[in-house]
């Protein structure tokens, strides 16, 4: 794929990585942008990969948890202002009851009520992002207060509820991506490895180190790497003291899932 400058605009935009660097990972990368903001993680631009993760639009999140069903819905739109009118909340509101009162194969209904009865009053492009239902034998969920980030966690029958809100909250803050480590393929981890040998490879402290010795300082934090994105061995973002697994105890989730805008 030829790289162009819309394609080097894109990706600095995702990592604020400068221009140069920008044109140099798309160019190794045949213009793949997610393998070039890999490319930059290796060269110990860290920032690359946390920047990437965010988004532009603007918009909102609600969710109604109830009989062990949590029905999500988000609307993207074109302004911060919008998205904080009570106007757009109401819609949310509505938007999210239809979800409820119509199941998942309404989504092009919805969409259809949305550019009815409010794109041409509200003046902006609204879209739905997410509109899903998670289900289980108890369900929570947890909406920041910007609206912008929220999650829902599912567990087994008899959870605190109570709990299983301050988890969904762990989950906006926290951003975990798997539920626990043996949920981790051996692919990602080898993923993980090669990219942190290339990164102490361009760090002159260590760069000077054998692949071995290399190797077997990566083998030694893939414990804690695998502990940093599985939700119930990271530190309780209210207690840092103990892991979210300790704060469930007996309590077994089944399954999360974090939403943003």
């Amino acid at each position: 794929m030829a790289v162009t400058m819309e394609l080097i605009k894109e990706l600095r935009e995702r990592t604020g990585i400068g221009m140069m660097e920008c044109k140099k990972a798309l160019e190794q990368t045949d213009g793949d942008i997610d393998a070039a903001i890999e490319e930059l993680r290796k060269k110990g631009l860290a920032k690359a990969a946390k920047k990437a993760d965010r988004e532009a639009l603007e918009g909102g999140i609600k969710i109604i948890s109830e009989g062990g069903k949590s029905y999500v819905v988000s609307i993207s739109c074109e302004t911060d202002f919008l998205a904080n009118s009570d106007k757009f909340k109401a819609m949310l509101d509505v938007v999210a009851n239809y979800l409820k009162d119509n199941g998942v194969d309404s989504k092009e209904q919805a969409q259809s009520l949305i550019e009815s009865d409010y794109a041409l009053e509200m003046g902006e492009n609204l879209q739905i992002k997410d509109y899903e239902i998670l289900e289980g034998a108890v369900s929570a969920d947890y909406v920041h207060s910007n609206g912008k980030l929220a999650a829902v966690v599912v567990a087994s029958e008899g959870a605190d509820e109570a709990k299983l809100k301050q988890v969904a909250m762990h989950v906006t803050a926290a951003s975990p991506e798997y539920l626990s480590p043996e949920d981790i393929s051996d692919e990602i981890v080898e993923k993980e490895k090669s990219i942190q040998l290339e990164m102490m490879k361009n760090d002159p402290a260590m760069g000077n180190k054998s692949d071995d010795v290399l190797m077997k300082i990566i083998e030694g934090k893939m414990g804690k790497f695998k502990g940093e994105i599985s939700l119930l061995e990271q530190a309780f973002v209210i207690d840092p003291n103990m892991k979210v697994k300790d704060f469930l105890g007996s309590t077994t989730l089944v399954m999360f899932k974090r939403y943003a805008i």
